[in-house]
């Protein structure tokens, strides 16, 4: 039993460190360092705490400023020509989908209307077909509006539904043929240019329920005439044509340039707000020629039939509808009436 009671001995091989006061200036190297590294660590947390807060705080003025824009344009209709740049290249066309999904989702009634000129290209090239232009505008047999519809509204204008619906809206996919939306007649040269037509009316009625509810149409610039038969309409035209027969507040034409210049061989000399009387003397001393002529005169048509403000922007810049809708600054030229 006093086996039991009796203390472990100690071994002699055992040492013991002189105790050493905490508050003596002599400090293990170790413990300093370590000291040193907490202090390194918990700096840089601190660091990127700051940072990241700066970031955020960036983002909520951001949305502040905006909030003017989103009052301003709540509830009315957009119209947005999309092509160009902003088609084909995938960082632009994730950037126009974001925008309009944001757009819609903050109350805009947003509308797409869209072509697909190189998607059609590289399916002429495919079956052996070369394209063929005059004018600017696509000379189309019967066997090349056959791929055009095809193209646009089978393939393409389905993609931007896709597109679409996957960033958290929810789009139609329409062309000029449903329900009558767009009436076609014959371009005037279209002895020259085969089934190239132009816009003879507009019944929005298809429309209205869809904008109504919140969805986003997408309309192929593909139109049908009385009788039947399918036309390549120019989408520009059809976009300026549809928003003024829903009397929508802006018609936006993405374009693969910065804007309308008062000096072509100067890219500082962007006009940003005209009237229609500025444009058209623009126009008659030729500062405003070739392909950008057309885009401007279905601007000025859409603003005399009702549509408040028409613009040509820059597709190339990554989310160049959000600049011109909630920004003063804008992201190209617009046109008042």
């Amino acid at each position: 039993m006093e086996a039991l009671f009796t203390r472990p001995r100690l071994s002699s091989t055992l040492s013991f460190k002189p105790f050493q006061n905490p508050n003596s200036s002599k400090r293990n190297p170790t413990s300093v360092s370590f000291r040193n590294a907490t202090t390194s660590v918990r700096a840089c947390v601190a660091t990127e705490a700051q940072t990241g807060q700066a970031a955020a705080l960036k983002r909520v003025e951001v949305l502040s400023e905006a909030l003017p824009f989103i009052q301003k344009f709540r509830g009315k209709t957009m119209v947005v020509k999309y092509g160009g740049a902003a088609m084909k290249l995938p960082h632009l066309r994730e950037s126009v989908i974001r925008d309009l999904v944001l757009l819609s989702c903050v109350g805009m009634r947003m509308v797409l209307v869209h072509g697909g000129g190189p998607e059609i290209n590289s399916w002429l090239k495919k079956i052996g077909v070369e394209a063929q232009f005059i004018d600017g505008l696509r000379v189309t047999d019967e066997v090349t509006m056959e791929v055009v519809e095809m193209v646009l509204v089978g393939k393409v204008n389905k993609s931007l539904v896709s597109l679409i619906d996957l960033a958290g809206a929810t789009a139609v996919g329409l062309c000029g043929k449903d329900a009558g939306l767009i009436r076609a007649r014959p371009a005037p040269n279209a002895a020259a240019l085969g089934y190239v037509g132009e816009v003879s009316k507009v019944n929005p009625a298809i429309l209205h329920p869809i904008i109504a509810n919140g969805h986003i149409p997408v309309i192929a610039s593909v139109a049908a005439d009385q009788s039947g038969q399918a036309y390549n309409i120019n989408a520009d035209t059809a976009a300026g044509e549809i928003a003024a027969a829903v009397g929508a507040e802006k018609l936006i034409l993405l374009t693969d340039v910065p804007g309308i210049l008062e000096d072509k061989n100067d890219l500082s000399s962007l006009v940003k707000e005209i009237d229609i009387g500025g444009i058209r003397k623009m126009v008659e001393d030729g500062k405003v020629a070739g392909g950008m002529i057309p885009k401007v005169e279905c601007c000025v048509k859409s603003l005399t039939q009702g549509v408040h403000t028409a613009s040509i922007i820059d597709g190339r810049l990554p989310h160049s509808l959000l600049l011109e809708i909630l920004t003063n600054e804008g992201a190209g030229t617009m046109i008042r009436s």
